[in-house]
């Protein structure tokens, strides 16, 4: 069975594509395009869910926002 992920994606200052895992602490990965990071992503995951057989996402992504100051 699948499961949805919602990932955040940025951009660091050496130009990789960062995502980090909504709901799984500590899951995230890198590369340097889109496609990469994707599959990047999906291994961090699966991995991240083999090393805790009682995984359940406990968090619930809301929104991004851009406000000005």
């Amino acid at each position: 069975m699948t499961q949805k992920y919602t990932i955040i994606v940025e951009k660091d200052e050496e130009g990789w594509l960062v995502s980090e895992v909504v709901g799984l602490p500590g899951c995230h990965t890198q590369a340097k395009d889109m496609n990469q990071l994707i599959e990047r992503t999906k291994e961090a995951i699966q991995s991240y869910i083999e090393a805790d057989d009682d995984l359940e996402v406990t968090e619930e992504f809301v929104g991004v926002q851009q406000i000005e100051v």
